[in-house]
């Protein structure tokens, strides 16, 4: 008995057995290459995407204040009495890092009205413990904004891996470059003592960077270069063999492989690696200004995972490069210049 199979049915199966999202481009690529080579493809390796490090290990423990068991009555008649009883309150002690942040913001910002104000009923000593208080906030500041923002959770979500890369990058939006370039640019702002913040605004700016794609970067640059690191171990498989061309020798594939490179890589990957490229240079600004401006209060393994994420990005980011000038090696003997 002969079963017959729907046309929806069919492409689903033939689907399946394709890679999915842009890894299909440069599956087809090496098949073509392959080919006319006659070289047996060189087995594929996925680089590996670095991970950020565990969330103890960006903790910060910062000493408590005087204000955690100050009188909440002996500061009637100030604004920051509030701000103090908000952070003194149950909720307050179990408030997120960004909350945290916000309070002691808060707390900068009208503490010196405060002290003024204790300074001029004679009230020394509870200046003093807001003064002091008010010092060592100051000085907590940027690894406040560190725990707020890089270390986290959203940034953790920023950060994360998919599982496949689907139409990336496109379908990302301005949103999360808008917030990124915001918060860096706060962070600036506070760390210069300008402590005014819209906390519904921060709130909102961190919830988007937790939808944004800095992960899908990542797998995207990495794809690539494993992927043209593969095209180029083809190359260099068949020039063991020897030159391409040879005095009065020139094979089809000198002709050949000229013309699937314009097809299957200037014309289909390129395209895409440059969209790739220029996310790339959306996304990262913003972040390394804000790294920047925290660089004193960034944990080492923080560092570590940085300055490893930085090294492999130039790396992958090089990887069309690389692989245009493996077709010229490969095709310098047959005295042809290779698709720019």
């Amino acid at each position: 008995m002969i079963y017959l199979l729907s046309i929806p049915l069919l492409a689903l199966l033939a689907a399946g057995c394709t890679r999915p999202g842009p890894e299909a481009a440069f599956d087809t690529y090496l098949d073509r290459l392959a080919r006319p080579l006659e070289v047996e493809r060189p087995r594929f390796e996925r680089a590996a995407i670095p991970r950020l490090p565990r969330r103890a290990e960006l903790h910060i423990e910062l000493p408590s204040t005087s204000l955690d068991t100050l009188d909440f009555l002996a500061l009637t008649g100030c604004e920051v009495q509030i701000t103090i009883g908000k952070r003194n309150s149950s909720l307050g002690r179990m408030a997120s890092a960004s909350q945290r942040l916000l309070l002691d913001l808060e707390y900068l910002r009208l503490a010196p009205a405060c002290i003024e104000y204790m300074d001029g009923k004679g009230n020394a000593e509870l200046a003093g413990l807001l003064r002091q208080a008010h010092r060592l906030k100051r000085q907590q500041l940027p690894a406040r904004i560190f725990l707020a923002t890089l270390a986290g959770p959203e940034f953790r979500d920023f950060w994360r891996p998919p599982s496949a890369l689907g139409d990336y990058p496109g379908n990302t939006s301005s949103a999360v470059i808008t917030a990124l370039e915001a918060i860096a640019a706060d962070s600036r702002r506070w760390l210069a003592g300008d402590y005014s913040a819209d906390n519904a605004q921060f709130e909102l700016q961190l919830s988007e960077i937790g939808k944004g794609d800095g992960g899908e970067l990542l797998r995207a640059l990495a794809m690539q270069a494993s992927w043209l690191a593969t095209a180029d171990g083809l190359f260099a498989a068949r020039a063991a063999e020897g030159p391409l061309c040879a005095p009065r020798i020139r094979p089809a594939a000198a002709d050949i492989v000229p013309n699937v490179v314009r097809k299957f890589f200037v014309g289909d990957i390129q395209p895409w690696s440059a969209a790739v490229d220029r996310r790339q240079y959306q996304l990262l600004p913003p972040i390394r200004a804000l790294e920047t401006a925290l660089a004193g209060a960034l944990p080492d393994s923080y560092q570590r995972w940085r300055d490893r994420r930085d090294t492999l990005v130039a790396g992958w980011s090089a990887a069309p490069r690389r692989h245009v000038q493996a077709v010229q090696t490969l095709l310098a003997p047959c005295g042809g210049a290779a698709p720019a």
